[in-house]
C-alpha cells in the first residue's frame, strides 16, 4: 500500500487533491492532511508515508524547505510539488531538491494520477533494486534457508511451511537495520529465487505481490510501523509458498484448477461458518466423493487442511492488529472450543497464540 500525506495551505484544494487519489485505485491511500511544512513534520514525527504531495508557496515552512527536510530525515519519502505556472522556479528549484515530479494548478485528475502513478513507479523500483543488490550480497550466507524451501516444496512438507516463514522473515529483517520498508521488496525477491531453483523442473509458476490492504490501518504511527511491515512480509511469503506448492502437485490441469480455485472461493468466504463437503462439491460442480480427493491431488493437502490454514491466518491478523481474547478470536474463525483452537494455531505456526504474538512483535 502507497501512504501519502498531502500538505497545501487551502483547504478545499487539500480535499480536491484527497478525492482524487481515493478515485486512483485500491493501493493508494491518504493517510493524511496538514496545511503547511511545519505541521508536515510534526506528522512525518509520528506516522509512516511513502509520498508527500505538497504546494510550494505555504506560510511558516514553504515546499521548498520541507523536501529539504523530509530528504534528511526521512530519505525514503518522495515528493511531488503542486504549484501553479506563476510559481514555475519554485518547480524548477524543488525538482533540483529531489522532488520526483509536479502538477501545475488547476490540478487535473488526469495529471495527479500519472504523477502519482510515475512517483510510486519509480520509488517501488528503487526499492526492488535495492533488495535485489542486497539479496545478491547476503545470500551466500544463507544457502541452506534457500535449500530449506525447495527441500520442503519438492517434499510436499506443508505443515512446516508456516514455521518456516517465520524463521525466514526474521533473517530478511537482519539484514536491513530498521528499514522495515524493505521487507516486501525482500520477501517477493526471496521467492523469486525458490522459483527459481524449482523452474529446472520445468514448472510454469506465476508469482503476484498481490495487495495489503486490511493489515494495517490507513494511518500507522511508527511504533506500529514494524509489525505492519512484518505482517505484510509474511503475507507474501505465505501466499507465494502456497502457489509454489500447489503448482508443483498439480502441473497443469485446467479442469481441476477451476474445480479447486472453486472450493478455495467459497472457504474464503465461508470459513467462519460450518462448511460441509456437499456444499464444497455444489460450488465445484462434482460429487461429494470427488471433490475431496480432487482436492488432495491438485494441492497435496486435504481440503479441511486448507479450512484450518485460512482460519488460522485470518486468525493472526485479529491476533497481531487487535486486543482480542484468544476465546473471542477462536468465535471469531469459526472454533466454539477456545483449546481446540490454541491447539491447531500450534500445530499450525509452531507456536501457541500468545508466544508467535511475543515472537512477531518482539
Amino acid at each position: 500500500m502507497n501512504r501519502i500525506l498531502i500538505v497545501d495551505d487551502e483547504p478545499l484544494i487539500r480535499s480536491s487533491l484527497s478525492k482524487v487519489i481515493e478515485d486512483l485505485s485500491d493501493i493508494h491511500l491518504v493517510s493524511g492532511t496538514v496545511s503547511n511544512g511545519e505541521e508536515a513534520m510534526d506528522w512525518l514525527g509520528q506516522y509512516y508515508a511513502d509520498m508527500c504531495i505538497t504546494d510550494v508557496r505555504m506560510p511558516k515552512m514553504d515546499g521548498l524547505e520541507l523536501i529539504r527536510r523530509i530528504n534528511l530525515q526521512y530519505p525514503w519519502v518522495t515528493c511531488i510539488v503542486v504549484s501553479s505556472y506563476d510559481d514555475f522556479g519554485y518547480v524548477q528549484q524543488s525538482l533540483k531538491l529531489g522532488a520526483a515530479d509536479y502538477v501545475l494548478k488547476p490540478v487535473s485528475r488526469e495529471a495527479l494520477h500519472e504523477a502519482i502513478l510515475r512517483t510510486h513507479g519509480k520509488s517501488s523500483e528503487s526499492r526492488f533494486d535495492y533488495a535485489s543488490r542486497l539479496m545478491l550480497k547476503r545470500l551466500p550466507h544463507h544457502m541452506d534457508m534457500l535449500e530449506r524451501w525447495v527441500r520442503q516444496i519438492r517434499t510436499a512438507q506443508y505443515e512446516t511451511l508456516p514455521l518456516l516463514v517465520v524463521d525466514t522473515l526474521e533473517m530478511l529483517e537482519s539484514w536491513i537495520g530498521g528499514q522495515y520498508h524493505y521487507l516486501s521488496m525482500l520477501a517477493m525477491e526471496w521467492l523469486g529465487l525458490v522459483k527459481e531453483e524449482l523452474s529446472k523442473e520445468k514448472l510454469e509458476i506465476e508469482l503476484e505481490e498481490g495487495i495489503d490492504s486490511g493489515l494495517g490501518d490507513v494511518t500507522i504511527p511508527h511504533e506500529k510501523l514494524r509489525s505492519y511491515y512484518r505482517l505484510c512480509a509474511v503475507r507474501r511469503l505465505e501466499e507465494g509458498a502456497g502457489r509454489l506448492c500447489e503448482t508443483r502437485a498439480a502441473a497443469g490441469d485446467q479442469p481441476t484448477r477451476k474445480a479447486v480455485e472453486a472450493v478455495k472461493r467459497y472457504i474464503d468466504r465461508h470459513y467462519a461458518e460450518k462448511i460441509t463437503l456437499q456444499e464444497l462439491a455444489d460450488e465445484a460442480m462434482v460429487s461429494r466423493n470427488y471433490i475431496a480427493i480432487l482436492f488432495k491431488k491438485a494441492t497435496g493437502h486435504t481440503i479441511w487442511n486448507y479450512l484450518v490454514s485460512i482460519r488460522m491466518s485470518k486468525a493472526r491478523e485479529l491476533l497481531l492488529q487487535t486486543h482480542k481474547k484468544v476465546y473471542e478470536i477462536a468465535g471469531d474463525v469459526g472454533y466454539d472450543n477456545s483449546v481446540h483452537f490454541s491447539q491447531l494455531f500450534k500445530e499450525h505456526f509452531g507456536l501457541a497464540p500468545a508466544e508467535y504474538k511475543k515472537r512477531m512483535e518482539s
